[in-house]
C-alpha cells in the first residue's frame, strides 16, 4: 500500500461480528492473493490487485492481536511479501493462514505457525469423527491473554519465556495473547473465542493503542463502563468485573505489586480465581492456569464411567446386554454391536457402586457433575433429568405446588406444564399469549395481562393462595421475554413468588452475551445483585414515596414500572432445559437449574416429586452426555453460540434478499413476529441494511419481547405449500429435517451442530424449489397461476382466528363470579376415567351448533392438542365456545392429540357437571 492511502478504519458494527466474519476475510484475502499470483505469473498487469490485496490485509491486520494465531512471524511475512511485490510467496503464506483458520491445524501441529515451513493444512482430516481419524491424539488447545503494562517491544520475548514453561505432561496447549490497555483487553476477549483465561498485571492503560473509532462508544454502551467512576487504581478490577459480565467462564488471574495480602480477602477480588505479587513466581502462573482449564475440563461421571468400561466386570444383575457378550456371541444380532462398537456395551451397568453414584440419591461423582453444571449456567443447584424437559416441568411443578395453589400460566404452554397441574392439584389461572393470527401460531404473555390477573387475585383476596408464575422462554417460535422486567414487577406485588422460565429451547442462552440476559438465571442474579445497592434503595424510596400503596382497583398501575421492596424481595427462580435441543446430550436430556433463596422450604418436596418421576434406571450414557455437554459449554460455547447466532443472520439474509427464492418464500422478521406495542426499539430486522448490531444490543437490553435470531420462521405459504406438505417435502427430496410447523411456515433452527455447508443446502434447496414454481407457472398458463394464487391465498390470507382460553365451567371454580379465572381441572381430568361421565358428539354435527345456541354448555373431559400449533385448544373442564369449534372445524392437520375424529369431541355429561355443582353448594 502507497504511504499516501489511508487505511479505512473498521468500524464497530462489523468488529462486534468479528469473531464469526474473520475466516471469511482471510477467505477473500487468499483469493486476491492467489489472483495476484496468477496475474504476476503471466506478465499481466497487477496493480489494481496489488492495491486490493493492501487493503484487504490492513482491513484484517488492525484486529489480528486479539488472537495468537497465525501471530507476528506470519503477519510480518505477509506485510514483507506485499511490499517486496512477491505474489507468489503472498499466496503461499496467505494459503497457509486461511487454511489453518478453517481446519483449526494451528492448534494441532508446530508448522502452521512457521513461515518458512512447507507443508499443506488437511481441514477434511481434521473434521473426520474421531473413530474415522486415525491421527495421533492431541492435546486441546487454547489461548491465555495478558493484559500488561509493560512496553510492547519486549512483548515476544515474554511470550518465548511462557512457552519455554510449557512441560511435556501438561494435559493443555496454549499461546499467549497480549494487550497493553483496558479496551484492547476488552475487545480480545469479545472477539477471541478460544481465550480461556485472562492474566492481568497492575498498571495497564486505558484507552487502546489502536485506531478505532467507535470503541470507546461501544465498550461504555455495551459493557456499561464509564471510565470516569473507575477509582484510582481500579482500572483492574473494573476489568475484571467487565470480563466476568461479558464470559463469566473464563478464569482471572492478577498480578499486583500491592500489598496482595491485603487485596486478596477484599470483595472487589472475588471474581478473581488467583492473586500473584507481580511476577515473582512465572511457574505458578503457569500451572495455575493449567489447573483452571482443568477444573472446566474435568467430567467426573464420563471420566469414571471410562475407567469402569475398562475393568474386568462380571456381571450378575439385571442387565444382559452390559459387557456385550448377549450380543457379540449371537447369531442373529451382532450387527447391533458392528454398528455400535464395544465401549457402549461396556460402559452400560445397573450398578450404582464402583463409583458409579446413583441418580436418585447422588453422593458421588454424579453429585460432583450436578455441582459443576449449577456453576456452569450460574443456578445455586442442579439436577439431572434423563426423561426429557416434559418429566422435568412436572418435577418442578409437583415440588413447588400444593392442592389449591394458582399458577399464573401461559395458556399455550407445553403440555407437560398441564399435567403437571393434575398431578400437584394446583389451579391454572390461564393468561393469553399475543396472537399471530396470520401464521396460526401465538407469542409470548405480555406483562400488562400478568400484572393484571395478580391484581385481580390481590383484589379478590386470594394473593396469598398464587404461587408460581409459569412461562416458556423462548417460545417454540423464539419470542425471548425480559425476565428482569417482568419478574421484577411481579415481584412488587408479590415479592415471594416463584417463577418457572420453561427454557427448553433455551438452555444454550447461558453462553451467548446476546442471549443471557433474557434467560430466568441472567434475570435472577442481575436482580439479586441490583436489590442487594445502595442505589437500589434510594431509588425504591423514590418509587414507593410516588406510587404509595398499591391499589388493585388503580388501573394506572398496570402501566407503571413498579418496583419491589428490598427487604422483602426473594428471588426464588427454576429453570429447565433440554440440554438434548441444544447442546451436546443424547436425546432426553435435561437440566432442572435452581435459585431459589427459599429452596430450604421446598426441598423435601422437590425430593420427593424427583423420586416419583425419575427412573431407577436411568440410562448411564445420557448422564454422561449431560456432564460432557457442561463441560464443551464451558470451554467452547461463547464461541459456538456465536458461530450459530451469525449462521443464523447469514441464512435470513441470504433467503430475504434473494431475487428469486424471495418471490415465494421468507424468513419472518422481528417487525413481523413481535407487535411494534411490544418492541419500542422500533427494530425490524437483524442486522444491515435493517439495524446495526449496536441497536439490535439495545432491544434486547429494552423492548419487552425480543426474536431469537437462531430460531428462523420460514414463510412457505407464499410458495402454496402448507407447512407439514413443505416440512415433507425437504426430508424427501432434499434430506432436510425440519421440527415444528405451521398453517404456513417451517421453523428453521440453528444450533451448534450447524455449519455454512448445511445453510447452503437449505439456501439451494428453497431455489431448486422456485425455479420449480417458475417452470410450473409458465407452463401451466393464466389457469395454473389462478389455482396457485387460490391455494397461496388460502394458506396466507384466509386464515382461521386462534381461539383464546374461555372459561372453567362453573363445576370446577370456587367462584363462579370471580374475575379471575383458576379452575380445579385435576378433579375434571379424573372423571374422564370412568367412562359413565362422558358423551361424544362428532365435530361437524348438528348437535354442537344446537348446544352452543341454547346450551346445556360442552366441556372438555380431555386435553385437545393439534399439531401445529401445539398448545391445547381444550382442557380438562373448559367450556367449549363457537371460537374453539370453528377453529377444529377449519384445521386440516392430520395430528390431533385427544381427538379422534371417528368419536368426536370427548364431553363431559351435563348431568354429572350439575350434581357436582350441586355438591359443591352443600
Amino acid at each position: 500500500m502507497k504511504k499516501s492511502e489511508k487505511v479505512p478504519s473498521q468500524d464497530l458494527a462489523t468488529v462486534f461480528a468479528v469473531a464469526a466474519t474473520r475466516v471469511d476475510k482471510w477467505s477473500d484475502l487468499h483469493a486476491l492473493s492467489r489472483a495476484w499470483a496468477t496475474a504476476a505469473a503471466q506478465g499481466l498487469e497487477a496493480e489494481r490487485l496489488q492495491a486490493d490485496v493492501s487493503r484487504s490485509f490492513a482491513s484484517i491486520v488492525r484486529l489480528e492481536y486479539c488472537w495468537a494465531y497465525p501471530g507476528s512471524r506470519l503477519l510480518k511475512a505477509i506485510s514483507d511479501a506485499i511490499a517486496q511485490r512477491d505474489a507468489v510467496a503472498l499466496a503461499r503464506l496467505v494459503q497457509k493462514v486461511s487454511g489453518a483458520l478453517l481446519s483449526g491445524d494451528y492448534r494441532r501441529v508446530d508448522f502452521a505457525w512457521d513461515p518458512s515451513a512447507e507443508g499443506d493444512v488437511h481441514p477434511l482430516e481434521s473434521a473426520l469423527p474421531p473413530d474415522v481419524d486415525r491421527s495421533a491424539a492431541y492435546k486441546p488447545y487454547f489461548e491465555a491473554l495478558i493484559v500488561t503494562p509493560a512496553d510492547p517491544s519486549g512483548w515476544e520475548r515474554a511470550r518465548e519465556d511462557m512457552r519455554r514453561m510449557y512441560r511435556a505432561e501438561d494435559a493443555f496447549r496454549y499461546e499467549v495473547v497480549q494487550v497493553g490497555s483496558f479496551e484492547d483487553a476488552a475487545l480480545a476477549v469479545m472477539a477471541n473465542d478460544n481465550l480461556q483465561a485472562v492474566v492481568i498485571i497492575d498498571g495497564f492503560q486505558y484507552a487502546s493503542r489502536h485506531d478505532i473509532p467507535d470503541l470507546r462508544a461501544f465498550l461504555d454502551r455495551y459493557l456499561k463502563i464509564d471510565q470516569t467512576n473507575i477509582a484510582p487504581g481500579g482500572l483492574a478490577t473494573a476489568l475484571t468485573r467487565a470480563i466476568k459480565k461479558y464470559r463469566p467462564e473464563l478464569d482471572i488471574y492478577l498480578l499486583s505489586d500491592r500489598t496482595v495480602e491485603n487485596m486478596a480477602g477484599s470483595d472487589d477480588l472475588s471474581l478473581v480465581r488467583r492473586v500473584f505479587h507481580h511476577v515473582e513466581e512465572p511457574m505458578e502462573i503457569h500451572l495455575s492456569i493449567l489447573d483452571g482449564i482443568g477444573d472446566r475440563y474435568e467430567s467426573p461421571y464420563f471420566n469414571n464411567l471410562k475407567k469402569y468400561a475398562q475393568r474386568p466386570i462380571g456381571t450378575f444383575h439385571a442387565l444382559p446386554i452390559a459387557r456385550g457378550k448377549s450380543v457379540f456371541r449371537s447369531n442373529w444380532i451382532r450387527d447391533m454391536g458392528q454398528f455400535y462398537g464395544t465401549n457402549i456395551f461396556f460402559a452400560e451397568s445397573s450398578a450404582t457402586t464402583g463409583g458409579l453414584d446413583s441418580l436418585l440419591e447422588p453422593t458421588g461423582n454424579i453429585k460432583k457433575a450436578q455441582d459443576m453444571a449449577a456453576r456452569a449456567f450460574g443456578a445455586k443447584r442442579a439436577y439431572f433429568g434423563t426423561n426429557g424437559t416434559s418429566t422435568s416441568n412436572k418435577i418442578v411443578v409437583q415440588a413447588v405446588c400444593k392442592p389449591g395453589d394458582i399458577v399464573i400460566v401461559d395458556r399455550n404452554c407445553h403440555k407437560s406444564h398441564h399435567y403437571g397441574f393434575v398431578l400437584s392439584g394446583a389451579q391454572p389461572y390461564y393468561v393469553e399469549a399475543f396472537p399471530l393470527t396470520q401464521y396460526s401460531m401465538y407469542g409470548a404473555v405480555p406483562l400488562r395481562t400478568i400484572k393484571k390477573a395478580l391484581f385481580d387475585c390481590m383484589a379478590e383476596g386470594k394473593l396469598d393462595r398464587v404461587k408460581v408464575i409459569d412461562m416458556t422462554n423462548c417460545t417454540f417460535d423464539g419470542h425471548m421475554y425480559n425476565p428482569r422486567r417482568l419478574m421484577e414487577e411481579c415481584l412488587a406485588i408479590k415479592p415471594d413468588l416463584i417463577f418457572l422460565w420453561d427454557e427448553a429451547w433455551f438452555g444454550f442462552a447461558r453462553f451467548s452475551p446476546f442471549h443471557r440476559r433474557r434467560t430466568g438465571l441472567g434475570a435472577a442474579a442481575a436482580l439479586t445483585e441490583r436489590y442487594r445497592s445502595q442505589a437500589y434503595r434510594d431509588e425504591y424510596k423514590a418509587f414507593a414515596a410516588k406510587a404509595g400503596k398499591l391499589n388493585p382497583k388503580n388501573a394506572k398501575l398496570l402501566d407503571m414500572h413498579l418496583l419491589p421492596d428490598p427487604d422483602k424481595v426473594r428471588i426464588r427462580v427454576y429453570q429447565t432445559n433440554s440440554t438434548h435441543k441444544s447442546m451436546s446430550a443424547f436425546r432426553q436430556g435435561s437440566m432442572m437449574l435452581i435459585w431459589d433463596e427459599d429452596f430450604h422450604k421446598v426441598e423435601g418436596p422437590f425430593e420427593e416429586a424427583f423420586f416419583a418421576h425419575t427412573s431407577t434406571s436411568p440410562n448411564l450414557q445420557l448422564i454422561a452426555s449431560l456432564d460432557v455437554a457442561r463441560r464443551q459449554m464451558e470451554l467452547e460455547g461463547y464461541g459456538l453460540t456465536l458461530r450459530m447466532t451469525d449462521l443464523a443472520i447469514r441464512i435470513r439474509r441470504a433467503v430475504n434478499s434473494h431475487p428469486l427464492i424471495s418471490k415465494y418464500f421468507r424468513v419472518a422478521s422481528p417487525e413481523d413476529m413481535i407487535p411494534a406495542e411490544f418492541r419500542g426499539s422500533g427494530l425490524k430486522d437483524y442486522g444491515p441494511p435493517h439495524s446495526t448490531w449496536t441497536e439490535a444490543v439495545e432491544a434486547l437490553d429494552n423492548d419487552e419481547f425480543a426474536l431469537d435470531p437462531t430460531r428462523l420462521t420460514l414463510i412457505c405459504g407464499g410458495a402454496g405449500f402448507d407447512g407439514t406438505q413443505f416440512k415433507g417435502l425437504l426430508s424427501d427430496r432434499f434430506d432436510i429435517q425440519i421440527n415444528k410447523t405451521s398453517r404456513n411456515s417451517v421453523l428453521v433452527q440453528t444450533n451448534i451442530n450447524n455449519t455454512h455447508s448445511d445453510a447452503a443446502l437449505l439456501i439451494k434447496a428453497l431455489a431448486d424449489l422456485s425455479r420449480d414454481i417458475e417452470q410450473r407457472l409458465a407452463q401451466e398458463g393464466k389457469p395454473g397461476r389462478e389455482a396457485f394464487d387460490s391455494k397461496v391465498n388460502s394458506l396466507m390470507t384466509d386464515v382461521p382466528d386462534l381461539p383464546n382460553f374461555s372459561r372453567f365451567h362453573d363445576a370446577f371454580r370456587d367462584n363462579p363470579k370471580a374475575v379471575s379465572n383458576e379452575g380445579h381441572m385435576r378433579p375434571a381430568f379424573f372423571m374422564a376415567y370412568d367412562e359413565a361421565n362422558c358423551e361424544f358428539v362428532k365435530l361437524s354435527s348438528k348437535e354442537i351448533d344446537e348446544r352452543l345456541k341454547k346450551g346445556p354448555e360442552m366441556v372438555s373431559a380431555n386435553f385437545v392438542i393439534p399439531y401445529p400449533p401445539g398448545f391445547p385448544i381444550m382442557v380438562p373442564g373448559q367450556v367449549i365456545t363457537s371460537d374453539t369449534i370453528t377453529f377444529m372445524r377449519k384445521l386440516d392437520v392430520k395430528e390431533i392429540h385427544g381427538y379422534h375424529a371417528a368419536s368426536g369431541l370427548k364431553l363431559i355429561k351435563p348431568s354429572v357437571l350439575a350434581a357436582r355443582k350441586s355438591i359443591g353448594r352443600e
